[in-house]
């Protein structure tokens, strides 16, 4: 769990997203709120449920990227799925309660990791013994010597080669190791909402064929690595494990459901078919945000406090073509704005690895330097807002699709060009790009 206060976590995604302080500060405030849940008394956090947020928007604008952020700073279980990936029960797809099964998937690898992190130092120090051990191998007992003389000349041998083995010396020396045998991997085909008899099937056949070792052949950098994950695989409790994982779903988990406007049909359309399905889409969700119980293959787990953030960018539909039970469960409304010049500007120059930088990093690995003038940034981000307008308007997207074409001649003469410096100045864009936008076609279908 994230213990950042809310100007904290607007601070970090500022770093990354340009404007959508709305947005920012709503799932800042949600993030903390699961903090201050944690704070109050058992029978007063029982009563407290998430208020599950609705991000509403065009293309672009950064509702993804919000989500992307979030789960890195959120440090608890997190998802994000396209609510256009799922059929309503008895249509061919995927049920809405695999969500919650995914999410569980995810707690139990980051609480895995998180054990394994605990442990990483004993598990590191006892693939070393077995990599000495495998180094030097016991030798045969000689009658003309003692047998503390021989000891003495082991321990230091073995010292001598433990250092040679930290100082990363023995790294490309090849040996063979005893390693646990990949499970056999199972593909079984089963008809919708049978996903969890199909998991149990597959953890049935891999158990079968589980305790098997085989020798293998490797560098001793990676029998360092494989024997590090075994050893730590044995120190940590995996029954004690999976149960902080379920609890850390219920408590802290986090769900984001892009592209929630794809599953609503509008008002005044009444439709058959796809319609009805995508309706019945909206209705399967609504236990989930209201809170119900779903069977994972760790356990049960229960949806009560589980946040759950959806977008849409509603450009043929409405909020309230939802269905107005899941309108009520998402009562949190944030509108993030459209973007233009000046805010394509800043995201090409302020956020952290900016486009601008990545394209400047990308070039440098061919020895040329590439240097990106204010007047050029300003030109790329006119043509881009003088794009979105005359065409479709895809966000802050059409950057990469604009800085793409620009550098195209760069990026293709650039291995030939070591040691070179380029400047790209306004001149430089018009000149590249002018011609593509006088033409409507070209620019429909090339920008």
């Amino acid at each position: 769990m994230s213990y950042m206060t809310p100007r904290e976590i607007v601070h970090e995604l500022d770093k990354h997203i340009v404007g959508q302080e709305a947005a920012k500060r709503a799932v800042a405030i949600a993030l903390r709120d699961r903090w201050r849940r944690s704070q109050v008394d058992s029978d007063m956090r029982s009563e407290i449920t998430p208020k599950n947020i609705l991000m509403i928007g065009p293309t672009g604008v950064g509702k993804t990227e919000i989500a992307r952020r979030l789960a890195r700073l959120a440090h608890a279980p997190f998802i994000k799925v396209e609510a256009t990936k799922f059929t309503e029960v008895g249509y061919v797809g995927r049920d809405v309660e695999s969500i919650i099964r995914d999410l569980a998937d995810a707690a139990v690898k980051m609480s895995r990791e998180r054990a394994m992190a605990t442990v990483r130092h004993q598990a590191e120090d006892s693939a070393e013994e077995r990599i000495l051990d495998l180094l030097l191998r016991p030798a045969r007992t000689d009658s003309s010597s003692s047998g503390s003389d021989q000891n003495q000349d082991a321990s230091s041998t073995r010292q001598k080669f433990r250092k040679m083995l930290r100082e990363g010396k023995l790294d490309e020396k090849q040996i063979e190791v005893e390693v646990s045998a990949a499970a056999v991997g199972v593909e079984i085909m089963a008809p919708p909402g049978m996903e969890e008899l199909t998991s149990q099937l597959q953890g049935m056949f891999q158990n079968l064929s589980g305790g098997r070792t085989r020798m293998k052949k490797m560098s001793i950098k990676d029998a360092f690595r494989v024997l590090t994950e075994e050893e730590a695989a044995k120190l940590i409790n995996e029954e004690d494990m999976k149960i902080n994982a379920l609890e850390d779903v219920e408590q802290n988990g986090i769900v984001f459901i892009d592209e929630i406007d794809k599953v609503t049909r509008r008002s005044e359309v009444t439709g058959t078919g796809a319609d009805v399905s995508r309706e019945g889409v909206q209705r399967d969700l609504l236990p989930l945000v209201e809170g119900c119980t779903v069977s994972t293959k760790y356990g049960v787990v229960r949806t009560d406090h589980i946040l759950f953030i959806a977008s849409g960018a509603f450009h043929m539909t409405k909020p309230s073509d939802l269905v107005p039970e899941l309108q009520g469960r998402l009562p949190i409304r944030v509108e993030l704005s459209a973007l233009g010049v000046d805010d394509f500007t800043r995201i090409l120059t302020e956020p952290d690895a900016s486009l601008t930088e990545q394209y400047v990093a990308l070039i440098a690995t061919e020895g040329v330097a590439l240097r990106f003038t204010d007047d050029a940034v300003r030109r790329i981000a006119e043509v881009a807002w003088q794009v979105n307008e005359r065409t479709e308007n895809i966000g802050a997207r059409r950057l990469h699709t604009v800085l793409e074409r620009l550098l195209d001649d760069i990026s293709f003469e650039a291995p030939d060009h070591p040691g070179q410096e380029i400047q790209i100045d306004a001149a430089y864009v018009d000149e590249h790009l002018g011609n593509l936008l006088a033409n409507d076609d070209l620019t429909r279908y090339i920008l």
